[in-house]
């Protein structure tokens, strides 16, 4: 165990995170979205909830201010404009645990999947809630 740092963060999505560089794109996503087949690196949080791996990784993860949408999510198929519960979650979420919080942005399915499958990692949850997925770009700590 090491301080300050939250348990549901296994070392292998530690190691991620730190080796992430500025810009690169991490996914959190729900059980159903295809993480194994899509993502060049997968690491599983299963029984976990799509909001507390969201939060959890914001303690340590700066957004990128260099973009005006460091964070996305998936539209509801045949209803883009739907703001599906979890989404609204994941808004209060990175309003409170942001170092720069920033308005999330919907993106189509298929452009969702394209993203992810160039994230730099994929973390699979247990979230069961449908479009329980988000994309975030990491961005830098100021000396």
């Amino acid at each position: 165990m090491l301080r300050n740092i939250p348990p549901i963060l296994s070392p292998d999505l530690l190691h991620i995170l730190r080796a992430m560089g500025h810009g690169d794109d991490i996914a959190i996503v729900d059980a159903n979205f295809p993480a194994e087949s899509m993502g060049q690196r997968c690491v599983r949080l299963d029984g976990i909830p799509a909001t507390e791996a969201l939060e959890a990784i914001l303690t340590l993860m700066p957004l990128d201010t260099f973009v005006p949408d460091p964070a996305h999510t998936m539209q509801v198929v045949g209803d883009p404009e739907a703001v599906p519960e979890i989404v609204g979650e994941f808004q209060a979420i990175v309003d409170r645990m942001a170092d720069h919080p920033a308005r999330i942005s919907g993106i189509e399915r298929f452009t969702f999947y394209d993203r992810a499958r160039a994230a730099y990692a994929i973390v699979q949850t247990g979230e069961t809630r449908l479009y329980g997925n988000i994309i975030l770009k990491k961005g830098v700590i100021a000396p």
